[in-house]
């Protein structure tokens, strides 16, 4: 059985006061490491930012606002771009620290498609930590 979801949409960064412009967003999910999905950011080849999501968290924010400090994804509607279907929703990642800061619009059905490969992965409620494991490996490590 494959143990990860992977898929890459075209999503808009917001940098600053800049306009908006497509990147690249490659989304994986190990099951692993069931709590968290990875976004890769690039553009023409260049990894732009890597952030390390709550799955959870993510697929809340398909809903409502969710979120605090430095990272929150806020659901909004919007009837601009061809991409993007009447009465769609995007899924808004502001992750903060000054000068890095960010905004992500992604489409919303494209997103869930991706959050429910990995929910027939590992069923939320059903994610697995193995500390045994983890702590095997540091202690004959060190």
């Amino acid at each position: 059985m494959n143990s990860f979801v992977h898929k890459t949409l075209v999503v808009q960064l917001q940098a600053g006061d800049t306009d908006r412009f497509s990147v690249l967003a490659h989304l994986s999910y190990d099951s692993a490491d069931p709590f968290a999905v990875t976004v890769v950011f690039s553009h023409d080849g260049r990894v732009l930012a890597r952030w390390q999501l709550d799955r959870e968290m993510l697929g809340e924010a398909l809903r409502r606002p969710v979120g605090v400090g430095t990272c929150g994804c806020v659901p909004s509607r919007t009837a601009c771009g061809r991409s993007l279907r009447s009465g769609s929703s995007l899924v808004t990642a502001r992750p903060g620290g000054g000068r890095h800061h960010a905004v992500v619009f992604a489409w919303a059905p494209a997103f869930a498609a991706f959050l429910r490969e990995t929910h027939e992965m590992v069923p939320p409620g059903r994610e697995e930590v193995r500390v045994d494991d983890f702590l095997a490996d540091v202690i004959a490590g060190g």
